[in-house]
């Protein structure tokens, strides 16, 4: 017989029971602790699954690209891989091959396009995939307090237009976009880049992130170890292009990857403020492109880097360099965000659709800005305010001014940030 007494069991009941009590103990901070963001997201969550089937059953869709989507894969279907034949509704095929082969996969499952609540149900889960993706990168930095999420799902009207009213193909490069994020976030760089690079395929807005992509890899691998990956993502876009470039090259090329691209005046959210003729100016656009090119040069030289470190160190293995540090979760994705949002201010226009290109980003870009007088309403109101913004149709030259002014504050309080390798900013 055994001396004593048993101890008593203090495994996994006792845990659970302890973070249960903790919890309820704690009730009132859950909202605002960043170490309870994987609770308040998961709850949410569930609660966006019932939201994007009330939306899809009570609230009128409306018919904008899908058509056009389905009429330009049709082309394919039917035998044309000539681009400059490839049409729709809406006018000429302007997207690459991977949007071709995804929305021929939608063509199909939705009975040839005219199954219009199965396409309404499939991204809606698209949808709920990106918001995980988001979810889960929020969890990984923990700089956002947890009420904020609210507003990242709930709350916003244009964003599940966007998604199951409107069935546009940003939400699905997005989608891709944030599983190359977490890929990156777990260490499996190769795999992130094909993942970048079939989000590219897609839409080419995924190339705003390209700037700060490049300076991650060269951080994380020097020059020698980011030309394989490089050339990694130039190889996707050429398998995925292969049968529209053998039909015509040329033709593929100046189509799927028009960066000259003219926009309409009459869709601009947020250019509004400017006579016609500005915006539709070359001289305008040269302005705009050098002005982006430039904040990104700056960024890079003087925020992104290591402080005390010369830029040309990036080029050198980095087991070769004098202070070698690998890149923290949240360098990686303050370098991302910042990259994209950076191209988002500098725009040439700006459609409704195109929110969803950085509306996932905002809250982070806000909570991790420098500025400490940017207290927890102030960044709420931003956040509502370009909400507002984006909700205001037709843009006026109110909304689209206070777009720029809300961007401002934003880039200007991500230059003021500390320095990528310094001390971190206080969570507030």
């Amino acid at each position: 017989m055994a001396s004593g007494g048993r101890k008593k069991s203090v495994g996994p009941p006792s845990r659970v029971w302890g973070t249960l009590r903790t919890l309820w103990q704690e009730k009132h901070m859950v909202l605002f602790k960043a170490e309870y963001t994987f609770l308040v997201t998961a709850v949410l969550w569930l609660f966006e699954i019932g939201i994007n089937i009330w939306v899809i059953q009570k609230v009128a869709y409306t018919e904008i690209d899908w058509k056009a989507y389905m009429e330009e894969v049709e082309g394919v279907i039917n035998g044309t891989y000539d681009y400059t034949l490839l049409k729709g509704g809406t006018g000429p095929l302007v997207y690459p091959a991977g949007f071709v082969y995804i929305f021929t996969a939608l063509y199909y499952i939705t009975g040839h396009g005219l199954n219009i609540r199965m396409g309404q149900y499939l991204f809606a889960a698209f949808y709920l995939v990106t918001l995980l993706l988001v979810f889960r990168i929020y969890h990984r930095t923990q700089r956002v307090p947890p009420y904020v999420f609210f507003f990242v799902c709930c709350a916003s009207y244009r964003i599940h237009s966007i998604y199951v009213l409107r069935l546009f193909n940003d939400p699905v490069a997005m989608m891709l976009l944030f599983g190359a994020t977490n890929l990156f976030l777990e260490g499996h760089w190769t795999m992130g880049c094909a993942f970048y690079s079939l989000a590219v395929s897609v839409k080419m807005n995924v190339l705003l992130f390209a700037p700060g992509l490049l300076f991650l890899l060269l951080w994380e691998f020097g020059w020698q170890g980011t030309l394989p990956r490089l050339s990694l993502c130039a190889t996707i876009q050429l398998l995925l292009g292969l049968p529209f470039l053998l039909a015509n090259p040329v033709g593929y090329i100046s189509r799927a990857f028009d960066l000259g691209r003219q926009f309409l005046f009459r869709w601009t959210v947020n250019w509004r403020f400017l006579p016609e003729e500005i915006f539709l100016s070359r001289y305008f656009h040269l302005s705009l492109l050098g002005a982006h090119l430039l904040t990104l040069v700056l960024f890079a030289l003087l925020r992104w880097k290591r402080p005390g470190e010369s830029i040309m160190a990036l080029l050198k293995d980095p087991s070769k360099r004098t202070q070698p540090q690998k890149l923290s979760p949240d360098q990686i994705i303050s370098i991302l965000f910042t990259s994209n949002f950076i191209g988002m201010c500098f725009s040439r226009s700006l459609h409704y659709q195109f929110y969803v290109w950085y509306f996932h980003t905002l809250p982070y870009l806000l909570w991790s800005g420098g500025v400490k007088k940017l207290a927890h309403l102030l960044r709420v109101l931003i956040l509502g305010l370009i909400e507002l913004c984006w909700n205001t149709y037709p843009s006026t030259v109110y909304s689209s001014a206070a777009l720029h002014v809300c961007h401002l504050v934003i880039l200007l309080s991500l230059w003021l940030a500390p320095q990528e390798g310094g001390d971190k900013p206080k969570r507030s």
